[in-house]
């Protein structure tokens, strides 16, 4: 579907924008749902504790099933193909290949949540092999109880795909607020009447009802959108089967990525993996508004017209150009004012101040890749709106590789070499994982290159936004000085406000497009 002339390239273009805006604005309520989360789980759990430790590990695990039969594979399978049979007005065969993946999704995570959770000892001790005594078995627990949970949200997933097909974001991004609402609400409810092992375990409960509500807030919006659906094979569903074997097999591999990280802090101190999983909410937060939003618009639009080259190419470099305005200031933010940030969200309780320290070095580590992780996102999109599943996977591959080997120098060798703490040994896992994160974008971006022309964010507006950055950085430490003893939570009003002002100003003096059309959206929503 060729856009040839230059108004309905304009149009496109800003209908993606608009979408974008969309998913944005829901994944930004779901994550500050999110992050009221974690700040009650702060405040209950702290940081070194082994019931902090064990459910950040067993929350993890089911998470599995999500990625692999969830969101991203959906994303790289199911939606391109239904998407253009919509886009083809045969609604017919659009309710076959959703009604049959649907069914195809129940009956496998059935299964699978049921070998899962007779099989958690032995997934615990290939996962968190570091775990050891009351943390393991209390591990053991929590995942048997979440399990069920990550079959609800695999579900959603399948909605998600649904809603975005017929280009409604909002609610299918606004959906996990209701997972983070029912764990808020038993933490509320059982926080000061639980030790913290049995309070870990009404929290597993509260995950798996929040997963459930997940579903069941999409799902009415989703069966009056995709109509009286059948079962039945069809070339289409073969197609997205076909498709869905490498997607699952490359998002295995991310998985083992980040699982990875997991395994290797599990062997570091008690705090490790409650600290990682506390940076990762936060570094998790820019990825999914502005790497997650972008793709997710683009996905449809750019599968509905894969074969011109041209569209796809500029499709591409203006939401490049979009990530990395908001990006490369979040990295630098989380570089030079991470200690604000988490100390404001997180420092309350048993979350004390050498917590926020800790996690601070954690989120630092993070911040190396956040740039080359989002880009690589909008890369994905593009493979798989041209129907290539294979190539991201080889790639994921190298990453993967280059992740376990770095990150077993980085976090358990380099600490003995250098004479610190073996605690710290997790920000050089973050770290290193960065590193693999910008080579696998690097490869991305040369292979993408040879099909579809140049791509990528121009050097001298790179250039620019981390000048602006770096200036809006120290703003922020000149208000920080200023507001010393103020209190975490004023102080990070202050010092974000700085920041965020001096970095949009400059930006605009240095004449980034990006940061103009930003202002222009907020008038207008205004």
């Amino acid at each position: 579907m060729p856009l040839d002339r230059p108004g309905e390239t304009a149009t496109a273009a800003r209908t993606g924008s608009r979408h974008a805006f969309l998913v944005a604005a829901g994944i930004f309520l779901s994550k500050i749902f999110g992050l009221v989360r974690q700040q009650f789980f702060a405040h209950y759990f702290g940081v070194e504790t082994e019931a902090a430790d064990a459910f950040s590990g067993a929350i993890r695990i089911p998470n599995l099933l999500q990625n692999l039969f969830g969101e991203g594979v959906l994303s790289a399978s199911f939606i391109p193909v239904y998407a253009r049979l919509l886009a083809e007005k045969d609604e017919e065969e659009a309710r076959r290949v959703a009604g049959t993946v649907a069914a195809l999704l129940a009956m496998a995570v059935a299964i699978i949540v049921l070998l899962g959770v007779l099989a958690t000892p032995y997934i615990i001790d290939l996962i968190v092999a570091g775990f050891r005594g009351p943390t393991r078995e209390l591990a053991i627990r929590l995942v048997r109880i979440v399990f069920v949970g990550a079959g609800f949200l695999v579900l959603s997933a399948w909605c998600l795909g649904i809603l975005n097909s017929h280009r409604k974001f909002f609610l299918s991004y606004t959906a996990p607020v209701m997972w983070n609402i029912a764990m808020i609400v038993t933490m509320v409810a059982l926080g000061g009447r639980m030790d913290l092992s049995s309070l870990s375990v009404a929290l597993a409960w509260g995950s798996v009802v929040g997963s459930a509500l997940m579903v069941l807030l999409q799902l009415p919006v989703v069966l009056r959108l995709a109509g009286r659906m059948r079962i039945g094979m069809s070339e289409n569903v073969r197609e997205v089967v076909r498709n869905f074997g490498p997607v699952f097999v490359s998002r295995g591999v991310v998985q083992i990525s980040a699982f990875v990280d997991l395994w290797l802090a599990s062997f570091l101190p008690i705090g490790a993996v409650a600290g990682l999983t506390y940076a990762q909410t936060l570094y998790m937060l820019p990825v999914s508004l502005f790497g997650m939003s972008v793709s997710a618009a683009e996905l449809p639009e750019m599968s509905s017209a894969l074969d011109d080259h041209g569209y796809l190419n500029q499709r591409l470099n203006n939401g490049l150009r979009q990530i990395a305005f908001f990006i490369v200031p979040s990295a630098m933010g989380f570089l030079a004012l991470g200690n604000v940030i988490i100390a404001a969200l997180f420092q309350t309780g048993r979350f004390g101040r050498s917590g926020s320290q800790y996690v601070w070095a954690i989120l630092a580590g993070s911040a190396v890749g956040l740039l080359a992780q989002t880009l690589g996102r909008l890369y994905s999109s593009t493979y798989y709106a041209l129907r290539d599943t294979r190539t991201p996977l080889r790639f994921a591959v190298v990453r993967v590789i280059l992740t376990t080997v770095l990150g077993y120098v980085c976090a358990l060798r380099l600490p003995g070499w250098i004479g610190i703490d073996r605690q710290w040994g997790v920000a050089g896992l973050t770290a290193s994982a960065g590193i693999a994160g910008w080579v696998e974008f690097v490869l991305l971006r040369r292979s993408l290159n040879r099909r579809i022309g140049p791509t990528g964010v121009p050097a001298s507006l790179v250039t620019r936004l981390w000048a602006a950055a770096g200036m809006s950085a120290l703003a922020g430490w000149a208000v920080e000085f200023e507001f010393h003893g103020h209190g975490p939570r004023l102080t990070a009003v202050a010092v974000l406000a700085a920041y965020g002002v001096v970095y949009f100003g400059m930006t605009y003096l240095l004449r980034v497009e990006e940061c103009r059309s930003a202002l222009a959206r907020f008038l207008r929503f205004r």
